[in-house]
């Protein structure tokens, strides 16, 4: 898995860290067990600071994407993450209220929000087929 990173960005470069891993997970490009650099390893190959991969990990392990064992090191979820129930269902709408908001004021239609959204989750599932 290749992660790139956005210096300019004004979003925390550990957030699009944990994004980009999920985006791995979800493409299938990282599976359940697949070891993950070390945080030093990781820091060090993309050259930022160690607790900026350390705080992503400790997210990441957190919402059940990776485990972090002492002597196997990082791994991604050997039982896989877990499933969506009403509590991430809550939690989801609660991270779209805003971006519903933010785009209704910009004057993007409920159909258009809906295609983009669309199109991301075509995104997703094309990629994960060529990897089959």
């Amino acid at each position: 898995m290749f992660i790139n990173l956005n210096l300019e960005s004004s979003e925390p470069i550990y957030i699009q860290l944990q994004q980009q891993i999920i985006e791995g997970i979800a493409k299938k490009q990282l599976q359940p067990g697949d070891a993950l650099p070390s945080v030093r390893s990781l820091a060090a190959d993309i050259g930022i600071n160690l607790h900026t991969v350390n705080k992503a990990y400790q997210q990441l392990k957190q919402d059940g994407f990776i485990l972090i064992h002492r002597q196997k090191g990082v791994v991604v979820h050997p039982d896989g993450v877990p499933q969506a129930d009403e509590e991430y269902r809550q939690e989801l709408k609660a991270k779209l209220r805003p971006l519903i908001a933010d785009s209704i004021c910009r004057g993007l239609s409920e159909v258009e929000f809906s295609q983009l959204s669309k199109e991301l989750f075509q995104l997703f599932n094309e990629e994960e087929g060529e990897k089959n």
